[in-house]
């Protein structure tokens, strides 16, 4: 059986995407900086170094909690929506980390309240949700003869 999460997909390729970004924009402050190793003590590379090890370190659990709560409940306009914010949210906080201090602060917050609310909605599913009980169906099998 051919399962399909879309949120996740979408959610997933996003964040690929957005690491590229973050990734480059090091990469191009470590060519501008002439440092190949470390940061140099170039306070830009540190803060683009770890605006990328800040998404690395949320994006895994977020990701992998959308897809659990799509694999468990299905595709719904919120989490749509959540999806959508986290990865804003990330793009706002890798701008942020420029000086922006909105994008910082908003980008912080959106990715803490994403992982708390998802988390704490995943732990609820198994509690809260109440599926059809299982049904048994008889079957008949012959033996085949000859």
């Amino acid at each position: 059986m051919l399962v399909t999460l879309p949120i996740t997909l979408v959610a997933a390729g996003g964040a690929a995407l957005v690491n590229f970004w973050l990734a480059m924009r090091v990469g191009n402050v470590r060519r501008a900086a002439k440092v190949s190793i470390g940061d140099g003590g170039d306070m830009t590379l540190i803060a683009r170094m770890r605006a990328q090890a800040n998404f690395i370190e949320y994006t895994p659990i977020v990701l992998v909690l959308i897809g659990a709560i799509e694999l468990s409940q299905g595709s719904s306009a919120w989490l749509w929506v959540v999806a959508v914010l986290y990865l804003l949210g990330r793009v706002g906080h890798g701008l942020g980390m420029d000086g922006w201090l909105p994008g910082r602060m908003g980008g912080t917050l959106i990715s803490l309240f994403t992982m708390l609310g998802l988390g704490i909605y995943a732990l609820t599913i198994p509690f809260l949700t109440f599926a059809d009980p299982v049904k048994v169906v008889p079957v008949t099998v012959q033996q085949p003869t000859g």
